[in-house]
């Protein structure tokens, strides 16, 4: 992510920016308030740290004109600064400013709120790209309602113990779960591209419509890749994309898009595979009624190694119970809101 620094002491700001380009961060410096405002005209800086004694123009008249300035996305700004009165606080935070960092600052606690200021900004663009999606999707997609609130809470459950297997116990953790849940309701957005009379269609595609199917994937990626460029920050972009794309591939190669095998399926699509097939299989459609309970799960387990990875598998057959429960909650005409 680029970082505008601001300060009127050289040394200050080679030290921070020395600092914040070995945690791989784009620095960008200004030497007073004037030439900052002058840099986020023509650069997207989604974070700026700002001392707040300059001469010209000091920090919060900076901050002030910042906010006054017709940015399209948010701008986390901290203030370091000397000043630790509660008057000093007060007139910061109506001035706009998001923190402060004292002087002389601990690299470390300097760090650590840039990443706060990081995960903020990231869920400023999650929540609003996801509903945004999620209702286009709702739009077009005659499978949308419950069965996404089924998919993500049949993911969200494997993922949480899949935690447990030493296979992906360093690829899992609380965070990535919840990205699962937020994300998963998207593995089909592509499908808003897709000619009504295919998606639509009642009965079984034929050959050349089924190819015309497979394109949601590559499109839906496509889409959320263009986002995921504008907002490099956002990691739940990356997961929705690596979902979009792998859910429909298969562990033996035999899948679409990119006919990937085994762990180079994205785990995300790996887990997100198993839960959409296991509702596409106990759910009714337009060109089948629902499977039996007992039915669907010996076909998900009979998949285990063609289909899907057979860890999962393995981790899906304890999780009848929980499964269960999902599927009486959310039956069709009771999805519940995100």
């Amino acid at each position: 992510m680029r970082v505008l620094v601001v300060d009127d002491d050289p040394i200050t700001l080679e030290l921070i920016g020395d600092l914040l380009r070995d945690e791989n961060y784009d620095v960008i410096t200004a030497h007073d308030g004037a030439e900052a405002l002058e840099v986020m005209h023509h650069e997207d800086c989604r974070l700026v740290i700002s001392d707040w004694e300059m001469p010209q123009m000091d920090g919060l008249e900076l901050c002030r004109q910042l906010r006054a300035m017709s940015i399209d996305r948010y701008v986390y700004f901290l203030l370091l600064t000397g000043r630790d009165s509660s008057d000093d606080l007060v007139r910061g935070m109506e001035a706009g400013a998001d923190d402060f960092i004292p002087k002389p600052f601990n690299p470390a606690e300097l760090i650590v709120r840039l990443r706060a200021g990081e995960r903020i900004l990231g869920m400023e663009t999650r929540d609003l790209t996801i509903f945004a999606m999620a209702r286009l999707a709702e739009s077009r997609d005659p499978e949308t309602g419950a069965h996404l609130d089924r998919v993500r809470s049949y993911a969200r459950t494997l993922t949480r113990h899949l935690v447990h297997h030493p296979d992906f116990r360093d690829d899992i953790d609380d965070q990535f779960c919840q990205l699962i849940y937020l994300t998963s309701p998207l593995h089909d957005i592509g499908k808003v591209a897709i000619p009504d009379c295919v998606l639509l269609k009642p009965g079984r595609l034929s050959d050349e419509e089924f190819e015309i199917m497979k394109q949601h994937t590559s499109l839906g990626a496509q889409t959320l890749q263009d986002a995921l460029e504008e907002h490099p920050e956002a990691m739940f972009l990356q997961i929705a994309r690596d979902i979009a794309i792998s859910h429909h591939e298969r562990f033996d190669g035999s899948g679409y898009p990119n006919g990937l095998t085994g762990d180079d399926i994205p785990l995300a699509g790996r887990i997100v595979a198993v839960a959409d097939v296991f509702d596409a299989l106990t759910s009714k459609r337009v060109y089948k009624e629902a499977f039996a309970d007992h039915v669907s799960r010996s076909i998900v387990v009979d998949g285990a190694g063609a289909h899907f990875d057979p860890r999962i598998v393995d981790v899906f057959c304890g999780l009848k119970d929980e499964f269960d429960a999902i599927n009486q909650h959310l039956r069709d005409g009771t999805a519940i809101a995100a």
